[in-house]
């Protein structure tokens, strides 16, 4: 289990089950994850679980990596597989952008008002 801290509002636990890492995997880890900051979700810790299945037959998606969010915000939950474990993260990481894009959008301030001018 490693622990990785983002400035002061987020963290980054790192949790490897049956896994041995790369050694560049934690910085792309962190710097994927630190870029997720632009969204005005409030997240406290990211935790990164990796599983390795050790039965030949599951190839291609061998390797599953999932990410879940705690925080004053949304709790939020997304899983990835592939064939590595950079491919598994990316596909977990694409589906937590996409949620945090939505509650982004979501809570943003709309003004319902018409371009028509009054008559």
């Amino acid at each position: 289990m490693l622990l990785i801290r983002v400035g002061d509002l987020m963290e980054i636990v790192i949790h490897a089950r049956n896994a041995n890492l790369a050694e560049d995997f934690r910085g792309i880890v962190t710097e994927k994850l630190k870029s997720l900051d632009r969204f005005s979700v409030k997240v406290e810790s990211i935790k990164v679980e990796i599983k390795h299945e050790q039965n030949p037959r599951f190839g291609k998606s061998s390797h599953e990596v999932v990410l879940t969010t705690t925080g004053a915000g949304p709790f939020m939950r997304s899983e990835g597989a592939g064939f590595n474990d950079l491919a598994a993260f990316d596909k977990a990481a694409t589906a937590l952008e996409l949620q945090m894009r939505k509650i982004h959008e979501k809570s943003k301030e709309i003004n319902h008002e018409s371009l028509r001018k009054p008559k």
